[in-house]
């Protein structure tokens, strides 16, 4: 408890130290105004309590668990740019010190005076830069937490092989990645999303781990919605780091217990074929590849997933594609021990959900922490590709880093 009252009070802290040097921005900005200052210290008062409302809500587990996101959301909406305008006018104040400094001991008094009114102008002219850099992540986060998280983006990919038998040349498959079903919020746009998963009309849909957030009854309101699902030839699934129950407690232990069994349960009622450290042979015109399944497993996450069980048996099929929710496992086990394995399928990244990608440059906070985050990577004749995710978590929504439908087509080199 003690623990949680410093953390609590340093984050105030940060926030409102914050919110005192953004407003010097503000006030630099547009002048000594009483309804700009009484304005913006009333809304931020009302935004504490809101803030302290919600902490007392949450320890007595009161909050729905869709307004704490929207609270997260809340944050980043309002500190990310006052991030942005503290750096600018930081860089600025550092830069104003030393030019001080300089005048102080290394030039004349009339030199310095000329200098003060130059700063004065400087400082009123950089105030307004920061306020429309911080501008830029404001409207791209708020875009993203209205219209943002349900921009469905259907994406292409191609992935050649020579080992590909010639029956499986032009096979389409539709992978799903990390629908996070504890945080939607609409079910006409989530609808949308599904439509348009089985107008791809491809030969097999998969999905990459995450159905839910922490609980199997998140997915109550939308069974009967992801059951409807279809591809030619079948939809196949793995469990990713959050179908484990263990990130939020149960109310009590034995439906804790009882996780496991009512996960694999709901992934039969979808339709869905769970693939639990095991493997499917796939057919066509007499030619076989296969499908393999592990459950989780990653360099920071649990390591549920046994590789070397998933893949016994698979040594007569000369094409191999692997489902395995973490993009880390590639590098850490699939490379070095598995390089028969062509195409491994991943999510669990969701690009972040921000983030920037146009044609010949993309970025995002995601590739500090992931060597592969999205999109398809190539070593050799092994191939990833790291589904950017279709639902979302924490922040709830997208921005620049849109939800994702990867269809991907396989061809014989």
């Amino acid at each position: 408890m003690l623990g949680r009252i410093v953390l609590s009070v340093f984050f105030f802290g940060f926030f409102l130290g914050l919110d005192l040097y953004a407003f010097s921005a503000f006030r630099t900005a547009f002048g000594e105004r009483s309804a700009l200052k009484w304005g913006y210290w009333i809304f931020h008062g009302l935004f504490y309590l809101s803030i302290f409302a919600w902490i007392v809500a949450i320890a007595v587990d009161m909050t729905p668990r869709v307004w704490i996101y929207w609270y997260i959301s809340a944050v980043l909406i309002l500190y990310v740019p006052k991030l942005v305008i503290c750096s600018v006018m930081l860089t600025e104040d550092l830069t104003r010190g030393l030019r001080w400094g300089w005048h102080k001991f290394a030039s004349s008094p009339t030199t310095a005076g000329e200098g003060a009114t130059v700063r004065i102008d400087r400082a009123e002219f950089i105030s307004q830069a920061a306020l429309l850099l911080a501008a830029v992540p404001f409207g791209g986060l708020f875009y993203g937490a209205v219209k943002g998280k349900y921009r469905y983006t259907v994406r292409k990919i191609t992935v050649r092989a020579p080992n590909l038998p010639e029956a499986f040349h032009g096979t389409t498959i539709t992978q799903i990645s990390d629908i996070h079903a504890g945080s939607f919020d609409s079910v006409d746009s989530l609808r949308r999303g599904v439509e348009m998963i089985n107008a791809q009309n491809s030969d097999y849909i998969v999905f990459t781990g995450d159905l839910v957030n922490n609980h199997v009854h998140e997915m109550d309101p939308y069974r009967e919605l992801f059951a409807s699902l279809r591809a030619r030839n079948g939809v196949y699934s793995i469990l990713g780091n959050h179908d484990y129950g263990t990130y939020a407690p149960y109310p009590t232990p034995e439906e804790g217990a009882s996780h496991r069994e009512r996960m694999l349960a709901l992934h039969k009622e979808l339709g869905w074929d769970l693939l639990l450290n095991e493997h499917r042979v796939l057919e066509k015109d007499g030619q076989q590849i296969a499908l393999v399944g592990v459950e989780n497993w990653g360099t920071s996450f649990s390591k549920y997933g046994r590789l070397d069980v998933a893949m016994q048996g698979t040594e007569p099929y000369p094409f191999k594609i692997l489902l395995s929710h973490d993009p880390t496992h590639w590098d850490a086990q699939v490379r070095p021990q598995c390089p028969d394995v062509d195409l491994t399928l991943s999510g669990h990244t969701h690009g972040l959900q921000m983030g920037f990608e146009i044609p010949g440059f993309r970025w995002s906070p995601a590739q500090w922490r992931y060597d592969q985050w999205a999109g398809l990577y190539s070593e050799g004749n092994q191939h990833l590709y790291v589904n950017r995710g279709f639902g979302f978590l924490g922040y709830s929504g997208r921005a620049g880093i849109w939800p994702e439908i990867a269809v991907i087509t396989l061809e014989k080199a």
